[in-house]
């Protein structure tokens, strides 16, 4: 929906709305904001609010911390579940202080990337994430306990899926704040689900992808839950993934669909997946960026490990959907709702383009089951691995000369350092695994 700044203006005063947050996200994702009372929300309005950038995951240097807050009009909403005193919501994008976006600004890399994209033709890129997540009970103080409210499996019914109630009002309250919700279902681990929204252009996306974690969480809290998108919070099941169907678009026609084609795939269809293919290890980092991120990534629990791609097959890490048409486009399986979604989107998209800009040759696909196929049949049929942990994968992205140029030199050179704290963190630190296998038998 758009609006103007008198409709703001008039829908918070006839709604009795008195707090606003304005909304952005920090380099690791996480969702920040800046609330200010009705009072404020003309100087809002005018991109006039500023902030302390020092004080933000990846960010600036003290000394040139001043940012400024610009509102997106159109992401204005009226959080549903505050019924007196009512509190609003915009997403705003990250300004300098001489007017300039701020480079490390997700969402301002992520339209970098839809600027390129414009520029070789392609009006939008449409995305329809699938952002999967956990539900666990809490303990009398309000903390997260690993006790699972269900044991519920793959589109289970109530009353093994004792999430549904849930999950029906978190569907409920998406669809009152715009949302379009396509499906719900409960995963196939326990205590597992999902929840679909219609796809959307790429910015408006990964804006529903932060507020869908939002709400997910609010909701889950009001039923004595706590909802989590840790990749993988329990060994021996699977972990929660956040497949992208994404494709391009020139005007209302969809540049990845062509009749005469076997699959009806476009070359720039192909030659997009080959770029994602090429770049898929590079952008590991980004579209799985924790150390928990490689605990999913592991043959046997329908995790894409592997670089390959298929249009009947889901052991590898592209997938083409039977959908043709308007709706022809790649699934992109391996990233994880832990991804900074402006950051992942960005760099699927830039990979994405490389392939169609150098024509890349698309591989033939590959319909066996990889995770059947032992490490001499993988080479021979030329399928490499996704990093098998997050040192691996910083390495892969620090080396990508696309990476770089998509993200930035600032962020690219903020992300891998908190990282690299983030691994440093965890290599050095005494598992309690380790000292089960080790204290006694040594």
């Amino acid at each position: 929906m758009s609006y103007t700044k008198e409709d703001i203006l008039k829908i918070a005063k006839e709604e009795n709305v008195r707090f606003i947050r304005l909304q952005f996200t920090d380099l690791l994702g996480t969702i920040k904001n800046v609330e200010i009372p009705l009072s404020q929300l003309p100087k809002a309005l005018d991109n006039k609010m500023m902030f302390d950038g020092s004080s933000i995951e990846g960010y600036v240097r003290i000394e040139e911390s001043d940012m400024y807050l610009y509102p997106d009009l159109n992401t204005w909403v009226i959080f549903p579940w505050v019924a007196e005193d009512r509190v609003a919501r915009l997403i705003c994008d990250i300004y300098l202080p001489n007017g300039q976006p701020f480079p490390g600004d997700p969402r301002g890399i992520l339209k970098r990337a839809l600027k390129e994209a414009d520029n070789m033709g392609y009006s939008s890129m449409n995305v329809g994430p699938e952002p999967e997540f956990f539900l666990f009970r809490t303990d009398d103080k309000g903390n997260p306990t690993l006790e699972l409210n269900d044991q519920g499996g793959y589109f289970d019914l109530a009353p093994t899926d004792l999430g549904e109630n849930c999950r029906r009002q978190i569907v409920l309250t998406l669809e009152e704040m715009g949302f379009e919700i396509e499906a719900s279902h409960h995963e196939v681990a326990p205590g597992q689900h999902e929840i679909d929204f219609k796809y959307a252009d790429a910015v408006k996306a990964a804006d529903q992808i932060q507020t869908f974690k939002v709400v997910v969480k609010t909701i889950a809290r009001q039923h004595g839950l706590h909802a989590t998108f840790m990749p993988k919070p329990l060994f021996g099941v699977n972990g929660s993934g956040m497949h992208c169907h994404q494709s391009l678009f020139t005007g209302s026609t969809n540049a990845f669909y062509d009749e005469a084609d076997r699959l009806c795939l476009s070359q720039a269809a192909r030659q997009y997946m080959a770029g994602i293919m090429r770049h898929a290890r590079a952008m590991a980092a980004i579209t799985n960026p924790t150390v928990n991120s490689y605990k999913r990534l592991v043959p046997g629990y329908e995790a894409p490990c592997y670089v390959a791609w298929s249009a009947s097959n889901r052991s590898p890490m592209i997938r083409i959907p039977a959908s043709r048409g308007l709706s022809t486009r790649v699934e992109v399986r391996n990233p994880d709702p832990a991804a900074n979604p402006y950051l992942a989107l960005a760099v699927m998209l830039r990979a994405g383009l490389d392939g169609i800009q150098k024509k890349l040759q698309l591989p033939p696909p590959t319909d066996r089951n990889i995770y059947v196929m032992s490490d001499e049949e993988r080479l021979i049929e030329g399928i490499p691995s996704l990093p098998a942990d997050l040192h691996e994968a910083l390495l892969e992205m620090v080396g990508s000369d696309l990476i770089r140029d998509a993200l930035g030199e600032h962020a690219l050179t903020h992300f891998y350092e908190l990282k690299e704290i983030e691994w440093n963190m965890y290599r050095t630190q005494v598992h309690a695994w380790e000292r089960d296998q080790y204290l006694t038998l040594y």
